[in-house]
């Protein structure tokens, strides 16, 4: 569909040719912290071997049967999940839900219900959220006997994340539960405490799953009922994972270092580490590290692109750069300033590098896809700029749609998809079909960086911005308008998850977990209207946590 724009008048070539101020960017908060780091493999293939032993003993554990098997076993799954240990157990859990789902027994209580309801619906399960009917009383509101029970309304929270449009019971669950736990959540007490106040400052399931896991270690070696086997995988599997991580982080910190872009576009933010940390978010599974450095070089391909658009170039440069990336042809170099000469060539060279990559696993046949996103992103980007600079005042619904795009979502995606062997080509396909459940995940990405980038975008109100644009087109203030986009943020979740259950038999369930892990870290880079790539210090105890600092115990 075409974009409609309404005209303010001809650019002038004051507008064309206008260079704003650059932006300066705080610099690298980590120095050498990363590039420093010695690998230690023969540590590494200990901890690899403990794990495996541990791994066969919690398989046992998942497949054993017993007393009162169902509430038991979902209680397992939820543990493992939790713990960041699921990727283990893919078969194992798979064939465990099965059963569970078929299990159509009534006699549950509130804590089981919920469970059940949000593991179901988390693994792919369509499930109806009419089991919770029979907590409601006569006056057709949930039990106030319910109140006092501190466990299940949790369970009841974090099963109302999950809802899809039109589930009224789980909106009214999710008032219910949010108050009444607030009001018990000073009397409760030890690691149960803080669980309940991690859910009711962030949903878990919408942040980063390795984040997560972290904080729910901690919770779980102070419950005095932890199963010492899940707990020991559980802290070795997080070491094994970070010492891996931080040896990618390692090498990647020298191929950026010895690019050195840094001092050659001093209008770039130089954040490598937090670009690194997105791609971990997106996909953390430790044997994938193809998909992750191919979306953190990506990403960093993306950060200096945006920067380029929105920091440095003209109008006029950028339709020249936009035409050059469009024709992908590195003999259209000379038509750049020199700036974008080193831009373009570290965009070509490293396309060609992840190109290079991508024959060794015979994946040669995706790198167009991820081209063609790729040039779709700089004609978003390009657009953009236009309209920030006055040249043009979009509609919201041409604004929107060009969010789509902006919202890096299929760049990023396939980039990670690279890696994946069971993402088919069939899916890149599907991806370029722009379906429902991936505009729902780059609106949630797009909109959370709109109102964590308002502050630093709008320059003092010289450019116009999303929010800006919202406000002037609505009549609204800047609150009222920050408050229409969280709200799109959660209907949008919504669309996730009613697509969630209904994806195309050829999304693998590992293709699919790259747009959840697209928009759980779009969550947490953009918690409470920050930017936490711009801004280091927001990220830093995060990165920290994940990278830095072993579990001891």
């Amino acid at each position: 569909m075409a974009h409609e724009f309404v005209l303010q008048s001809s650019p002038s070539d004051a507008i064309l040719e206008r260079r704003l101020p650059v932006q300066k960017f705080e610099p690298c908060i980590w120095a050498d912290t990363f590039t420093a780091f010695s690998f230690d493999v023969q540590a590494q293939e200990e901890r690899s071997k403990a794990i495996e032993a541990l791994k066969e003993k919690v398989r046992d554990l998942l497949i054993a049967g017993g007393h009162n098997a169902l509430d038991d076993k979902l209680i397992l799954i939820d543990t493992v999940e939790r713990l960041g240990l699921a990727y283990h157990f893919k078969q194992e859990i798979e064939e465990q839900l099965e059963k569970i789902a078929s299990n159509h027994s009534e006699h549950h209580d509130l804590y089981i219900t919920a469970l059940q309801f949000r593991i179901l619906r988390q693994n792919h399960y369509p499930v109806s959220s009419s089991v919770f009917n029979k907590f409601k009383g006569k006056d057709g509101k949930f039990d106030e006997m319910l109140s006092r029970d501190a466990k299940g309304l949790l369970s009841l929270l974090e099963a109302s994340q999950v809802r899809i449009h039109g589930e009224d019971i789980l909106e009214e669950g999710l008032v219910f539960a949010t108050h009444h736990l607030n009001i018990l959540a000073p009397t409760l007490e030890g690691p149960f405490k803080d669980q309940v106040n991690r859910a009711l400052e962030h949903p878990p399931h919408r942040g980063f799953s390795r984040i997560e896991a972290r904080k729910y270690i901690s919770f779980y070696e102070r419950d005095s009922s932890y199963n010492k086997l899940l707990l020991e995988l559980a802290v070795l599997d997080f070491n094994y994972a970070q010492n891996l991580y931080r040896k990618e982080l390692h090498d990647l910190s020298w191929w950026w270092k010895n690019i050195d872009l840094k001092s050659k576009l001093p209008y770039a933010r130089d954040r490598v580490v937090e670009n690194y940390f997105w791609a971990l978010g997106v996909y953390f599974e430790p044997q994938n590290s193809l998909s992750r450095l191919a979306l953190a070089k990506c990403t960093i391909i993306t950060a200096v692109m945006d920067d380029t658009y929105d920091n440095y170039a003209t109008v006029e440069e950028a339709d020249i750069f936009n035409e050059v990336i469009q024709r992908w042809d590195i003999n259209e170099i000379d038509r750049l300033p020199e700036y974008m000469k080193i831009v373009y060539k570290f965009i070509w060279n490293t396309y060609e590098e992840l190109a290079c990559e991508a024959s060794k696993e015979g994946r040669s046949s995706v790198m167009p896809y991820i081209r063609e996103t790729l040039k779709e992103l700089s004609r978003g980007y390009n657009q953009e700029l236009k309209w920030f600079m006055r040249m043009e005042v979009p509609t919201l619904e041409a604004y929107y749609s060009n969010t789509i795009i902006t919202g890096t979502v299929f760049f990023s995606c396939a980039a990670t998809l690279l890696g994946i062997k069971s993402a088919s080509e069939q899916v890149f396909e599907w991806l370029n079909s722009r379906p429902k459940f991936i505009k729902a995940c780059s609106r949630v990405g797009r909109l959370l960086d709109d109102k964590g980038s308002h502050d630093r975008e709008d320059r003092g109100g010289e450019l116009l911005t999303a929010v800006t644009m919202y406000m002037k087109q609505h009549g609204a203030t800047k609150q009222e308008t920050l408050n229409k986009f969280a709200e799109i943020v959660k209907d949008s979740w919504k669309d996730f998850y009613a697509e969630w259950c209904n994806l195309p038999s050829m999304v693998s369930f590992d293709a699919a977990n790259v747009f959840l892990g697209f928009v759980q870290m779009s969550e947490t880079l953009y918690m409470n209207s920050r930017d936490g790539v711009t801004n280091p210090n927001f990220l830093a105890p995060d990165i920290a946590t994940i990278l830095l600092d072993p579990i001891v115990i």
